[in-house]
């Protein structure tokens, strides 16, 4: 489960994940470089890694 997460989190922090929003045109996920959204991030990161483990077990 840790593997993932920081595969997660390295992805996200890093930017360049391609997706679609909802009219199907294709997006690209930017860096994040500011400390605070980067915390901001982490944090949100941990809570659903800890729900995750908590469901599983």
């Amino acid at each position: 489960m840790w593997t993932t997460f920081n595969r997660v989190q390295e992805n996200l922090l890093k930017g360049g994940l391609r997706g679609r929003n909802r009219a199907g045109r294709t997006t690209t996920t930017r860096p994040v470089n500011g400390i605070d959204q980067n915390v901001k991030l982490n944090r949100a990161l941990w809570v659903l890694a800890e729900e995750m483990r908590r469901l599983k077990g």
